[in-house]
């Protein structure tokens, strides 16, 4: 029998559309989250272990975009879809829990904030950069032949300098690098790392080779 509404809007289940990959993305997704609920842990009890557990899964979770990319290669499960939850999922994992852990630890200052918002802002250009061009990159094939910039979840090797000033440093301790201080302003060097990370993942010039 034909619709007589051919035009009218097709509804579907989300859910039904999620495959094995989908649900890897989402765990990446989910231990970004548990990572800045353990840092905020942390700051309410001083207790080391919530932001050290927040750094493994920050760990966990690159095992998971690891994955579901594997996964959905494997299984031919390729899709917009699981591109668009790949990205959000990394842009909280990679992008704002880490910044959300280093403010934590002291990287709070009027000067120091503006670098940590610098580098998530490079963290959501960079995968939207790569989303948009991920087509031609891939130069007609179903995978990307490189990065253009170092991809987001680098940031990790962030992660591993913030979880060793946590567990080598008593709580309230100098940040390595110290404090520069500017009037009533105070600047902690220690947080170019991540206005470099930032700048590097979206350089153009830099291309990395994708395996």
């Amino acid at each position: 029998m034909t619709d007589p509404n051919p035009n009218k809007p097709k509804h579907f289940s989300m859910v039904r559309q999620f495959h094995l990959a989908d649900v890897l993305t989402l765990g990446n997704a989910a231990c970004g989250t548990a990572a800045i609920f353990a840092a905020t842990s942390f700051v309410a009890t001083r207790v080391r272990g919530f932001f050290l557990a927040g750094c493994a899964l920050i760990f966990l979770a690159l095992v998971f975009d690891v994955l579901d990319g594997r996964v959905a290669r494997w299984r031919q499960k390729q899709s917009l879809l699981g591109r668009e939850l790949d990205s959000l999922s990394d842009v909280i994992s990679f992008g704002v829990a880490p910044a959300v852990m280093a403010y934590t630890i002291g990287m709070n200052s009027l000067l120091d904030i503006p670098v940590l918002l610098y580098f998530v802002a490079c963290g959501v250009s960079r995968l939207a950069r790569f989303n948009v061009t991920a087509e031609e990159l891939s130069a007609g094939g179903d995978k990307v032949k490189y990065f253009e910039g170092t991809p987001i979840p680098t940031s990790v090797l962030l992660v591993t300098f913030l979880a060793y000033i946590v567990a080598t440093r008593p709580w309230g301790s100098p940040l390595p690098l110290g404090t520069l201080v500017f009037g009533p302003i105070s600047f902690h060097p220690a947080v170019l790392v991540f206005a470099l990370s930032g700048t590097l993942m979206v350089s153009k010039s830099l291309r990395i080779p994708k395996w």
